[in-house]
């Protein structure tokens, strides 16, 4: 199953920045919604994140199964192990309301009229988990893929935070813009 998710990770990362960019251009206006080519994709990455969550619990129960069969504590001295579970988990719970939010009842893109503070602190928190969640979990696929080089995976999180970064300043604008531009406007 590890092996599973270390060719799922690059597959959702690659996914994910076509979401993001794709997204944040379509939130500052650049880009029109409702590509049919951006939803499957958008589906595609779904799929991909609940198969990877799917592991990601199952992998968890049993690292806690072999914990206590050997009569050791998986809670303590193992920070990195349970922020990579409960950013995953808080990631989880973000996810499902940002499909849920951006869909409509018959499964349609939704253009955001009514994004609020709210929504905006849920995606900006969204953004932060997902930071979080590759900072600490990028070593260990990086590892599991053979790939030793430091620079070459500060590289990525540098780009993957550059990206994610992005996306949170679209989730600004378009607060702003439907909140302060659209309504004096």
């Amino acid at each position: 199953m590890r092996k599973i998710n270390a060719i799922l990770g690059p597959l959702m990362i690659i996914l994910l920045l076509i979401h993001v960019v794709s997204g944040g251009m379509q939130l500052w206006g650049m880009i029109p919604g409702g590509s049919v080519i951006r939803s499957i994709l958008s589906w595609a990455l779904l799929t991909v994140v609940a198969v990877h969550a799917f592991i990601g619990i199952k992998l968890t129960i049993d690292t806690i199964i072999a914990c206590k069969r050997a009569g050791t504590s998986c809670f303590r001295n193992n920070e990195v192990f349970w922020t990579g579970r409960i950013s995953g988990a808080a990631l989880i719970i973000l996810i499902v309301y940002h499909v849920l939010f951006f869909s409509g009842s018959g499964g349609d893109t939704v253009r955001l009229e009514g994004f609020y503070a709210f929504q905006l602190a849920a995606h900006i928190l969204l953004a932060l988990a997902l930071i979080i969640h590759l900072c600490v979990n990028i070593k260990p696929l990086f590892i599991a893929l053979g790939i030793a080089n430091r620079k070459f995976v500060r590289d990525i999180m540098i780009v993957l935070a550059i990206v994610v970064l992005a996306c949170a300043t679209g989730f600004i604008v378009y607060y702003l813009r439907c909140n302060v531009f659209w309504r004096y406007g």
